[in-house]
């Protein structure tokens, strides 16, 4: 029997449930991008990890990545089409297992999203060339900007500087 103790239950559940079940919104839902493949040609251009973190919107297991301990002068870019990103300058260690950056190159390069995944509120960033998923960015980081992006080094290339 359905009374009203039942009926609010059944609500409240669905509240924190639904944005579990619906996840984080998709960057590509309500963007174009000039850099776009079908599924099955992202497949064939990007290695199995990277699939599965810029398509897919995974992560790649902390203090894995090879860019996490990378010091060089250059740019890190999106590995979905190569668009450079974050410059090393503003590369710094959070300590968290994933390279962290305080600021993109520009406004233009990066753009984020509302992630609500796992029953947290997050901002996912993406590329703003292809729409690939990067990471997420926190306002836990250092001066000047507070922030911290916080990103899959499976999802970037870096590109040293010329000598």
């Amino acid at each position: 029997m359905l009374n009203r103790r039942h009926m609010l239950l059944s609500a409240g559940l669905a509240a924190i449930g639904l944005p579990l079940v619906l996840g984080r919104s998709k960057a590509t839902a309500a963007e174009t991008f000039a850099v776009t493949h079908t599924d099955a040609e992202w497949q064939k251009m990007l290695t199995s990890d990277q699939y599965a973190v810029l398509r897919q919107e995974g992560t790649e297991r902390p203090f894995t990545s090879d860019l996490l301990h990378e010091a060089r002068k250059g740019n890190f870019a999106c590995a979905g089409c190569e668009q450079d990103a974050f410059a090393s300058a503003t590369k710094f260690d959070s300590g968290t297992g994933w390279p962290s950056f305080w600021a993109p190159l520009d406004a233009k390069v990066v753009g984020t999203t509302r992630d609500t995944q796992f029953g947290m509120v997050r901002e996912a960033v993406h590329c703003g060339r292809c729409g690939g998923h990067l990471g997420h960015v926190f306002d836990d980081g250092p001066k000047p900007t507070g922030l911290r992006y916080c990103l899959n080094g499976v999802a970037l290339k870096f590109h040293p500087a010329s000598a």
